[in-house]
């Protein structure tokens, strides 16, 4: 049974990557305060009005998509954002961004012709 449960536990560490970081509002705030500078859980769960156990729990999902470095720091661990992971998303919407672009183009191109 313990095999079974651990087995399942892996499964859903391996499924998780950015785009379900990002999905939870919460999770999006989180690396909003983290970009600004590297913060430790408590002074994280300070912004929030959820307990700290449940900051942490999205701390814990951040790291195991690897949006999130840890760095400690005497007794301290200190969270910073991986920006090369958050180049992922980056990298998706390319496609996205480009589409809307040709949209607007011709937008433009109709709006200048009336």
């Amino acid at each position: 049974m313990v095999a079974f449960i651990f087995a399942i536990k892996r499964l859903q560490i391996m499924r998780r990557d950015i785009f379900q970081a990002i999905a939870d509002p919460t999770r999006r705030a989180i690396l909003s305060l983290l970009a600004l500078q590297a913060m430790t859980p408590n002074a994280l769960a300070q912004h929030f009005d959820s307990t700290r156990q449940a900051v942490s729990k999205h701390i814990q999902i951040l790291t195991e998509c690897e949006v999130l470095n840890q760095e400690h720091i005497g007794r301290e661990i200190h969270y910073h954002v991986n920006l090369q992971k958050m180049k992922e998303i980056d990298h998706w919407l390319e496609g996205f961004r480009k589409l809307w672009e040709d949209k607007f183009n011709q937008l433009d191109d109709l709006l200048n012709n009336l």
